[in-house]
């Protein structure tokens, strides 16, 4: 059954009946009975999804995730979704687990006008292949592409990061241990907290004081025991997220160890609570630009500048 069938039946053209559907003007009661009695005689449900396509829109934007382990990604979505309710647009959760044949699979969706524009929170197919798909519908990225043309949005961290590490080097740590979420071969954000160390320290960051795969607190917790455990341990940790940096801390608490010298990023709740500095990315603010150029279908990059928060730790062991 569809608006064809209902017309035919009704006896009044296809117009008429999508006027009653939608509950537009200009149409008499009797006329309006007349076709709300098929349509209730027969059960009849609108498909939206063709009514979205005769439109050209479908109102549903797809935010490609690998997981919610790490404020990046929950504030980002945040963000998105915060600007996407008043906008009228709804958001589709498009989990990647950083594989590459998932996000094709969302590519070939778009393609298939399943969502009008598609956010990509990370990736890991290359971003030439993305250009391919922007004929299909927006796409959005939320690194910096480089001279590469596609719409981003992002946030500036080398400056926030400089700083950072200038206050670890006025502190005369020797020892900086660097916790990642990925492997520097294939994050941005690690090479630009490599770059960022260097232009400080004037070499790379010690191999034996790094670790990747991190993402919760509790990554936290257990790399600082692995760090003890191995006798070569930080005198001060940068970590990527507060609450990792609150797990480290933790560690030295439990074992009645002196806690080290922290940064911690995100600025969340955690580092308030306990006096750790942070940089904030500001990722919230990120993720409504993110949902702005998809929805204008703009192919431009807006970026937003990160910020060090200093704290004086001197209370954080007790």
């Amino acid at each position: 059954m569809n608006i064809h069938d209902i017309a035919k039946i009704s006896g009044y053209s296809v117009s008429t009946v999508s006027r009653v559907i939608n509950n537009h003007d200009y149409v008499s009661d009797k006329t309006r009975q007349d076709i709300q009695k098929v349509i209730n005689h027969f059960d009849y449900v609108p498909n939206d999804v063709a009514r979205d396509l005769s439109n050209g829109k479908t109102y549903n934007i797809g935010v490609v995730l690998p997981h919610t382990d790490h404020p990046y990604y929950t504030q980002l979505v945040e963000g998105i979704i915060s600007a996407a309710f008043p906008a009228g647009y709804k958001i589709v959760m498009l989990p990647s687990k950083f594989e590459a044949d998932l996000e094709m699979d969302y590519l070939n969706r778009l393609r298939r006008k399943a969502y009008d524009a598609i956010i990509f929170t990370s990736h890991v197919i290359p971003l030439e292949e993305l250009l391919k798909y922007q004929q299909y519908g927006s796409i959005v990225i939320c690194h910096n592409p480089g001279d590469l043309n596609i719409a981003a949005a992002y946030t500036r961290r080398e400056n926030s990061y400089m700083e950072a590490f200038n206050w670890i080097k006025s502190q005369g740590s020797q020892k900086i241990g660097i916790l990642l979420n990925r492997d520097y071969s294939v994050s941005a954000t690690a090479q630009k907290t490599f770059k960022s160390y260097e232009k400080i320290f004037g070499s790379t960051p010690d191999e034996r004081l790094l670790k990747t795969d991190i993402t919760t607190y509790q990554d936290g917790y257990d790399a600082a025991k692995q760090f003890h455990q191995n006798e070569y341990e930080p005198d001060i940790y940068f970590t990527n997220g507060d609450d990792i940096a609150a797990g480290v801390r933790q560690f030295y608490l439990d074992n009645k160890l002196s806690v080290p010298k922290l940064i911690g990023q995100e600025n969340q709740l955690s580092s308030k609570l306990l006096n750790i500095p942070t940089i904030n990315h500001h990722f919230h603010e990120v993720g409504k630009l993110a949902f702005e150029l998809a929805i204008n279908n703009e192919i431009k990059q807006l970026s937003v500048e990160s910020e060090f928060i200093f704290r004086n730790q001197k209370n954080i062991e007790n």
